[in-house]
């Protein structure tokens, strides 16, 4: 009998496939509310039992765990204690691949994986495949594996790869790694060997050269492709002047082939840059054409609340990055630009922010700070950046980025940019990083209405 553990979009997708293969499914969901029960009753009709609360259902022989839950959960706990295996939804999607399955293409990274997965479907499209972004990104793998792709190109987050044991992707990309989800892992050092399993069995190693995390983890591996923002040396695609270009898969490594033009970077930013060369890398190492990638670039329309260009006011840019919810995100976003006043804050998850703050400091004008974890920010910037204006916004509501804002208009001067970069994550407050970036932009609208 298999448990599925959550009644998230992946554990519903699992419950439901194992169901249609003929399994006894019973789901266990630990939060009883109306969405939770409205779950059950859909999962009901497929002869799935959910369970609320309680231990491991008697008989269990494999549970299968939702991203969400930690190692340290006690369900899980029990599981491991009594020799009951623990998978999660990615690796059931990789077990019940059916003959002829498409291949996976997988990334993993601290940040930039939607981004990057989004490149590298455009870029496999162009070259006419069939493709589909899956994992992580929002469609469960468990579902698409049944569906008749080409290719599927597969965000994997820490969580996932935590419970994965036996992924052999066609080839599989680290775009960096950094202090993140270390109250989910424990250590830096788990949190790493988490995303270096993405590697293990991969037909093709990609790493970023310039990211000394990512770098170590491909070592072992001979043969590894990597990417740079330098120019490339032979086995790696890199930036020569305003040229993206590849020296990895050219079949001859004296060569150099001409992918893509910075401009074909959308939005643009450095970190954007390393994203789009992760992507062409996997798409290379697949045998997409130089042209299709180019072309991908330039079809790649950019997800919400990612460096997203909100307005102009009185001479100062207001920029959305309500995705950078982690200091090395946010440390890429600052790096954008040269005049910064800095709205951050929310939950740090355990991450420090003192070198992000040390980095950054000779670019802010200002910062202001919102959130659970505001204070840690404002030591950090006592510490490293003394001179650097501060103002804090107390409050809980939704409402308080109006204050933000006011106090971020007042810090600026024309040339600057207001930047939320805040490399914290946003359920203090918000629902998500998506509503904080909404609010913000909601707000900077408010203050240029006349």
């Amino acid at each position: 009998m298999y448990t599925v553990a959550g009644l998230g979009v992946s554990g519903i997708a699992a419950a439901r496939s194992l169901a249609r293969d003929g399994h006894k499914v019973v789901v266990v969901e630990g939060v009883d509310g109306e969405r939770q029960r409205a779950a059950a009753a859909g999962l009901a009709d497929a002869g799935i039992e959910v369970r609320f609360g309680g231990g491991l259902p008697e008989g269990t022989t494999v549970v299968v765990t939702s991203p969400g839950w930690p190692p340290s959960h006690p369900l899980l706990v029990e599981a491991a204690a009594s020799g009951v295996e623990v998978i999660g939804e990615v690796e059931l999607a990789w077990r019940g691949r059916p003959p002829g399955a498409a291949p996976w293409l997988a990334l993993t990274g601290t940040n930039g994986k939607t981004t990057a997965v989004r490149m590298l479907t455009a870029m496999l499209r162009a070259a006419g495949h069939d493709a589909v972004a899956v994992g992580n990104v929002g469609t469960p793998v468990v579902q698409a594996v049944a569906e008749p792709h080409d290719v599927l190109a597969v965000e994997l987050s820490s969580f996932q790869l935590h419970w994965s044991s036996t992924l052999a992707p066609a080839a599989a990309a680290v775009l960096n790694v950094a202090e993140d989800h270390l109250d989910w892992h424990g250590s830096m050092e788990e949190y790493a060997r988490a995303k270096g399993r993405v590697f293990e069995r991969a037909g093709v190693v990609v790493y970023n050269a310039d990211d000394p995390v990512s770098a170590r983890l491909a070592a072992p591996y001979a043969g590894a492709a990597g990417f740079t923002l330098e120019v490339p040396a032979p086995g790696r695609l890199g930036v020569v002047e305003d040229l993206l270009v590849d020296r990895a898969f050219t079949g001859d490594p004296s060569k150099a082939e001409e992918l893509a033009t910075l401009e074909d970077v959308r939005p643009f930013a450095p970190h954007n840059v390393a994203n789009a060369l992760a992507a062409a890398a996997l798409a290379r190492a697949f045998g997409v054409p130089p042209e299709a990638v180019r072309a991908g670039l330039r079809a790649h329309v950019p997800d919400p609340h990612r460096i997203a260009h909100v307005a102009r006011v009185a001479g100062v840019d207001y920029v959305d990055d309500s995705k950078a919810t982690n200091p090395h995100a946010a440390a890429a976003s600052l790096a954008a630009y040269p005049s910064v006043v800095w709205v951050a804050g929310g939950l740090l998850k355990g991450a420090e922010v003192d070198d992000l703050v040390r980095r950054a400091a000779g670019r802010l004008r200002g910062a202001v700070l919102l959130g659970a974890d505001r204070a840690r920010i404002r030591q950090a910037l006592a510490r490293h950046a003394p001179n650097v204006p501060v103002a804090e916004v107390e409050g809980q509501d939704t409402g308080v980025m109006d204050r933000v804002v006011t106090e971020a208009a007042r810090l600026a001067a024309p040339g600057d940019t207001v930047l939320l970069a805040p490399a914290g994550a946003s359920m203090d407050i918000f629902a998500d990083y998506g509503a904080r970036g909404e609010e913000f932009a909601r707000a900077v609208r408010r203050l240029a209405a006349p």
